[in-house]
């Protein structure tokens, strides 16, 4: 995202229209990992690809931030947080949220923040970059800007951290949908679509980003100097069964034995492309240059 609009298949799609659209979604985004059992098995694998990365005293800027799921998580893991959102009003209820939750104390500052533009803070400034809910999606033909720019700013020891829409995910995850665009448009905008990734090429899209697949996002981070130290989906079995898992949720001891079998699946290479999104971890290669 830019401060320029961007060039797209069917117009010119600013980055306004990416804040217009999650200031209209407003609480919506904070239900997201909440409101069914696979969004919480969602937020879970997304939690445990986390958690190992976390160190006592971190400073850590936080990249699409939403309404605070992911700051709850590193205030509790003691992390110092730098809050940014393209969205105000996605701002401001991270700071209703976290205020609530009691871990207002960890946010240092709160910034509305264009993932393509981190000039504002100096190299190595972090020792993680968080860049959840899939911000560089959202970058579209300036992704290679926006990730050398949040490598650019972790330590040479600091780690990125990040999700992005998921090409091959979302279509088995949405193929019902996926089969009524190709009704209603032809085949052409699906072959678009399933080429580049990019749903500015859907008529009247109205939430558009790019999905990459896990190749495509192991080649990015090769190009921006960064080298890879794990992947996963962000679910797996739990895109199927809602009334089973359901039922599995019931039981402690089940629930538990079941997240920890999705969380392997999710992280082995076959998997990674079958989520609705894929998480990545990633530092500067030794050698890079900030």
């Amino acid at each position: 995202m830019a401060d320029t609009p961007d060039e797209t298949p069917r117009g010119n799609k600013s980055v306004d229209a990416i804040r217009r659209y999650y200031d209209t979604l407003g609480e919506g985004e904070h239900d997201r990992l909440t409101k069914d059992v696979a969004g919480r098995v969602s937020f879970e694998i997304h939690r445990r690809f986390l958690v190992p990365y976390l160190t006592r005293n971190q400073r850590v800027l936080e990249v699409g931030a939403g309404p605070g799921r992911f700051t709850t998580v590193l205030a509790e893991h003691s992390a110092r947080v730098v809050v940014t959102d393209i969205s105000p009003v996605q701002l401001h209820l991270n700071e209703v949220n976290v205020a609530a939750a009691g871990f207002e104390h960890a946010v240092e500052a709160r910034h509305t923040l264009d993932v393509c533009d981190t000039s504002r803070f100096p190299d190595a400034t972090f020792d993680m970059v968080l860049a959840y809910g899939g911000p560089l999606s959202y970058a579209f033909e300036r992704e290679h800007q926006a990730l050398a720019g949040l490598l650019r700013i972790v330590k040479p020891d600091g780690i990125v951290v990040a999700s992005v829409m998921s090409l091959w995910g979302s279509w088995r995850a949405r193929f019902p949908g996926a089969t009524q665009l190709a009704i209603r448009y032809g085949t052409d905008v699906t072959d678009a679509v399933i080429r580049t990734g990019d749903l500015r090429h859907v008529p009247g899209m109205v939430h558009v980003c790019r999905m990459f697949t896990w190749e495509q996002l192991t080649t990015l981070v090769t190009e921006c100097g960064g080298e890879i130290l794990a992947g996963s989906a962000s679910n797996w079995a739990s895109l199927e069964g809602p009334d089973v898992l359901a039922g599995i949720e019931e039981s402690p001891q089940l629930w538990e034995r079941f997240l920890a079998y999705e969380t392997a699946a999710c992280a082995s290479l076959g998997a990674r492309d079958g989520g609705t999104h894929i998480l990545v971890a990633a530092r500067r290669r030794r050698w890079a240059r900030p």
